[in-house]
């Protein structure tokens, strides 16, 4: 069961995968760019995130270029983009390192979307999760796959209020983009 944080206001840190990526001969893992899937399925996240009221105040982002990429795609399905931040830590960051990359968010920020990678996000979402929706925790163990979105909700004056097993997990969302038809 989720523990209670104390009084506060909802915060939601929503957290989303990069898309798929391309594995190209001889390009540094930091370089990889996004595959064809990868670029479909970026902007439908971006779509996903505005039809369920997800936008985020602010957005942490990896330096990686498949999640760049992917935050980039995303965005520009919104009117406006929040800020950004690109975080070299948040590459290849393990729990602790993305739990201090949150933690040290402005309290002003209510929703804080997570741009990164596996296996630290699949981890940070179960670490967080005191419980879950329906099924959405079960989801997460078994797989979080690329372009996935997890919505982890929790009362708290600041994002330092946030600490293992006291969010509840809302939902996992895990848009696919539509192949272009030969009619397109």
């Amino acid at each position: 069961m989720t523990e209670r944080t104390g009084a506060g206001p909802l915060r939601r840190l929503v957290v989303l995968r990069h898309a798929k990526s391309a594995w190209p001969e001889g390009v540094a893992d930091h370089e990889r760019p996004l595959g064809p899937r990868g670029r479909r399925d970026a902007p439908e996240a971006g779509r996903v995130l505005a039809a369920g009221d997800l936008l985020p105040d602010l957005a942490l982002c990896s330096t990686a270029v498949r999640a760049r990429h992917t935050w980039e795609l995303a965005s520009a399905q919104w009117g406006t983009s929040p800020p950004v931040r690109l975080d070299r830590a948040l590459y290849g960051a393990d729990v602790p390192e993305l739990l201090a990359a949150v933690r040290a968010t402005p309290p002003e920020v209510m929703t804080l979307l997570l741009v990164g990678h596996n296996p630290g996000l699949e981890e940070l979402v179960l670490t967080l999760a005191g419980d879950g929706l329906d099924d959405a925790l079960e989801e997460v163990r078994v797989k979080f796959p690329t372009s996935a979105i997890a919505v982890l909700a929790f009362h708290g004056t600041s994002w330092r209020a946030l600490a293992p097993g006291t969010a509840l997990l809302t939902s996992v969302l895990v848009p696919r983009g539509r192949k272009p038809s030969i009619t397109d």
